[in-house]
């Protein structure tokens, strides 16, 4: 299993929690952002720059990605992409992505842009707390332990 990092909206707090992780377990991550993020420098974790452009770090990782591989973002669209594909998606909030929600997570997030473009709801999620840090530990550990 790879670990695959939307990077470009990735809470540095949950950077650090996640590097923990996969340093003390030596899992081979790969971070994808438009732009060059601070890491650690060792052989398993690296850093993929993908070009300017709307979604090309989402394509990157949905192209590359297989089955088994653990995906971190909070693109549901990216999300729907690599679990059809069999790699197991996990939102910063802790959220886990499966073929089972999915459809109707999908479904929910068309709906609420739907009703952002026509001014019914303005503003986004809410900043990343020690409740949201908790769960998405919890959860990668939970899942680290599984696979």
């Amino acid at each position: 299993m790879d670990i695959f990092v939307d990077a470009d909206a990735f809470a540095n707090v949950l950077k650090d929690i996640l590097l923990r992780f996969v340093l003390k377990r030596v899992i081979t991550t790969k971070f994808v952002a438009n732009k060059k993020i601070a890491l650690p420098s060792v052989e398993f974790i690296s850093m993929h720059i993908a070009p300017q452009g709307v979604d090309e770090a989402d394509n990157f990782i949905a192209a590359t990605c297989k089955a088994g591989d653990l995906v971190i973002t909070a693109d549901i669209p990216l999300a729907d992409r690599i679990v059809n594909k069999g790699a197991i998606g996990l939102d910063p909030r802790g959220t886990l992505y499966t073929q089972e929600n999915i459809k109707s997570i999908l479904a929910m997030r068309n709906l609420m842009q739907e009703l952002r473009d026509g001014g019914e709801i303005t503003g986004g999620p809410k900043a990343i707390g020690e409740k949201e840090k908790r769960a998405f530990a919890n959860a990668l550990n939970a899942l680290l332990q599984k696979l």
